[in-house]
Order: C-alpha cells, then structure tokens, then sequence
C-alpha cells in the first residue's frame, strides 16, 4: 500500500496520525487564497519528487517532472505500494500485471496554467506536454511505463467514487482471470485556483478559515460543507493464491464490491440515500457476509449538510438494527475530501483497521445533528479487532462504490 495525503507520505505516518487525532488541514500555502471564500485545505505542502527514486524501474523514457502534479502523486504512492509488496516484477508475467488509476479530475493544475499562457503569451508558447499531463489516464499510463506492466491499463473517473470503483475493477480482471497482479487507486491534485473557485462557486466547501483544523466536521450539526484535500493512495491487489505461493504479506482480502447510481441529480445525493443502500448491499452479496458480520465502516463522511443524512440514512436502511452497533468513521475529518484519491486512501486506511485492530476516530465531532445517531467513534481512536470492513465512497453523478474486505485466517 502506498499514500501521499497532508497527514504523511507514507502508509506508517498517515496511520500514527490518524489515530492520534490530528488533521492535515491548514491554510492553502502554494499560491494566494485570499480573494476566495475558502482558503484552507488538505495540502501536500511538503512533497517533494526529488524524494521519488525510481531509477530502480524506469528508463529514459519516464520523465517524472513532466507529470501533473496528480500524476506525480499517483507515481510516488504506486511506487510505496510495489515496495511495500516486495514484488519484483523480473519475477512475473508482465503481461498478467495490470494498473487502473483513476482521478475525479485530472490534472486541472496544468489545464489552469496552460490556459493562462494561451490567453496571455498565445498559442504557440502552450506546451507540447498539456494533453499528456492533464489526461486522467495519465497517472495509470505512466504507472504501467515505470514498471513495464503489460497487462490491463485503464483509469476511471467516476467524481468522488473514483478511487474505490479503480480497485474494484482491478478485482475483477484478478476474478476472470486475465491477471494476477493489479496495481490500483485513485490521485488527485484539484487544490489549486480553479479548483477551489470551482467548489466554491458552488458554495460546497467549508469557510471555517480562522479555525481550519476544525473545519470538517462530519455529522456535526455546525458543519458547514467538506474540506478539500490532495493526494493520492494505491494498493497493490494479488490473487489469493498467487500471493501466498510467494509469501506475501496479506494485509486483507477483499471479498466484494457493490455499485450503483442514484440517477437523482448530478451534484446532490438521492436523500434517502437508497443508491448508497443499495451498492453496500451488493457488496455484502458479493462478499457472502450478513449485515450482522460487519465490525467497522470506513464512511464516506464529507461534512456535507446532506451527504452526511443520506449516508446514515442509507446504513441504517442497510443494517438494520446493528447500525447501531457497527463502528463508523470519517477520516475525511483529519484529512478533508481528496475527490477521486478519497477510495483509494481509504481502502489502506480499512484495511490498517483489519490488520492493526485499531480504528481512526471521527474528529470534531462536538454536537451531532439529531439524526446522526450513529457510532461514529468521535475524537479518540479505538481498539478494536475487526475481522470485516466497508469503505463506502459516494461521488458526483449520483455514482456509488463500496469495497467490503475481511481478515486472512
């Protein structure tokens, strides 16, 4: 597993972090804020590509400084998770090792910048390198060049879904067995002007500016919209078999992925919240497990005033009666909403619950609206021994995905 969010570049410091409760958001500092309504964030302040040594995989071909900054999140994460793995890909079938990375948006830092150039030096001061870099596929592409991965390469782009829909396709190219090993997840880098104009001309974001480590507050009746972050997180998904044969080791296995569409509007959850129901259902179907069977859910939680009531309206339509005893965070309150990455680093985060027995809390969490009524392990972080997990992520478009994982032996 590999991360790059405002809480660490690394799987271990994300995870310390987490769950000692601090948050990654702060001011934007990479460029002036000051004329928009929202000026905080979840930014990467300190990546650094220099810190990216790939000179291990790649050749010439591969020029690192070339990609967006997105692209180059989703590199250095991809190259933690290959690391983390062990594999050597000398060892493997190239043509059996695929990658699906996906982003909500793309490289939108490169689309402003470019166009600014456009609009004041002209036409032929654009750069060559525009398309490549601001494509969606272009952190997956560049992926599968670093590794010389010959097998499915795709991106996905379903809004805020993106991240989970990535690693749950992976799953199933492993499922019909047209590969063995897929390198997947999502990365986004939409915390630059346009983007954060973008968001707050849709008055979607957070104005918390003089107290921004309290700014994201899921399920908290003073919540005030969601915090965006940056970032990226890619896991490393193998055959069951194939991953013990070599001795791998296996954080957890995921065992189902369920989506759907809310086909309700293109920004606003169904409020009932029956299409995020309806794809944790299918992911408990595809998984084979009871709602009963379920210890903790890593929610989508964006601190919005209605995604946060569709979201419990839809666990408690879900489970039942044991939504009341199922452990549910957002980690969305330490690290902001990262769009497209979101899935991806919370598909790690889940999975550490699985393999560390411990569960991030949900920060901020000072007066719950009335009708979250849910466990939602407010400010401190807990142990407790999870063997099954859900992570849910809901995105623009009314798209809905949700990956169930459950311990090995």
């Amino acid at each position: 597993m590999g991360v790059v969010t405002s809480l660490g570049e690394t799987v271990d410091a994300l995870w310390d972090n987490l769950c000692a409760g601090k948050s990654g958001i702060g001011p934007i500092t990479r460029w002036d804020p000051s004329a928009y309504p929202t000026r905080i964030g979840g930014e990467c302040a300190s990546f650094d590509l220099t810190k990216l040594d790939v000179s291990r995989f790649t050749s010439e071909r591969l020029q690192p400084k070339r990609l967006d900054r997105f692209g180059q999140f989703g590199l250095w994460a991809s190259v933690q998770a290959v690391v983390d793995s062990a594999l050597d890909f000398q060892n493997e079938d190239r043509y059996r090792c695929g990658v699906i990375i996906g982003s909500g948006i793309g490289g939108i830092e490169t689309l402003e910048e470019q166009n600014k150039i456009l609009v004041q030096r002209g036409p032929s001061r654009v750069s060559p390198f525009t398309v490549p870099r601001l494509m969606v596929n272009a952190a997956s592409g560049n992926v599968s060049i670093l590794f010389g991965l010959h097998g499915p390469n795709t991106a996905v782009a379903t809004a805020c879904a993106t991240g989970a829909n990535a690693i749950g396709d992976a799953a199933r190219f492993i499922q019909y067995d047209q590969t063995d090993i897929m390198i997947a997840g999502g990365s986004e880098a939409a915390l630059c002007e346009l983007g954060v104009g973008s968001f707050c001309a849709a008055r979607a974001m957070s104005t918390r500016n003089d107290d921004p480590t309290r700014a994201s507050r899921p399920w908290d009746k003073d919540r005030d919209g969601f915090v965006m972050g940056e970032g990226a997180g890619v896991v490393v998904i193998e055959e069951y078999e194939h991953a013990k044969k070599r001795g791998a080791r296996i954080y957890c296995e995921l065992i189902g992925y369920g989506m759907s569409a809310d086909a309700y509007h293109i920004t606003a959850p169904d409020e009932g919240g029956l299409g995020a129901s309806r794809a944790m259902e299918l992911a408990l179907r595809d998984g084979g497990v009871t709602p009963d069977q379920v210890d903790y859910i890593n929610a989508h939680g964006t601190s919005t005033p209605l995604g946060d009531l569709a979201e419990v309206r839809a666990i408690k339509h879900s489970f039942g009666p044991h939504a009341k005893k199922v452990a549910i965070s957002s980690t969305k309150s330490e690290l902001g909403h990262l769009l497209g990455a979101s899935g991806g680093v919370e598909a790690v985060i889940t999975a550490l619950t699985i393999h560390r027995h411990q569960i991030p809390p949900t920060i901020n969490l000072d007066h719950p609206d009335e009708e979250c009524d849910l466990d939602f392990v407010p400010h401190k972080s807990r142990q407790l021994r999870v063997d099954v997990a859900l992570s849910n992520s809901f995105g623009f478009g009314g798209h809905n995905a949700c990956l169930l994982m459950k311990r090995v032996g």
